[in-house]
């Protein structure tokens, strides 16, 4: 099965550089502790690079419950 990433928004982007707040919501979170799912490919691994300090992640099958 695919491998997916869940991505949970752990530190609020108040007072970060706008790449950084703009790639928290490309990612799709709008409110802290908030989970997303998201394919495991290169630009989303890439994105979370730039805001590593700002969410928790982990690899996830495509069936498991959240």
């Amino acid at each position: 099965m695919p491998r997916q990433l869940e991505i949970t928004y752990t530190s609020s982007s108040i007072g970060r550089h706008r790449q950084q707040r703009r790639t928290v919501q490309a990612l799709g979170l709008r409110k802290l502790h908030q989970s997303v799912r998201h394919p495991d490919n290169p630009s989303i691994r890439g994105m979370i690079q730039i805001v590593e300090h700002l969410v928790t992640w982990r690899e996830v099958e495509e069936g498991e419950k959240q």
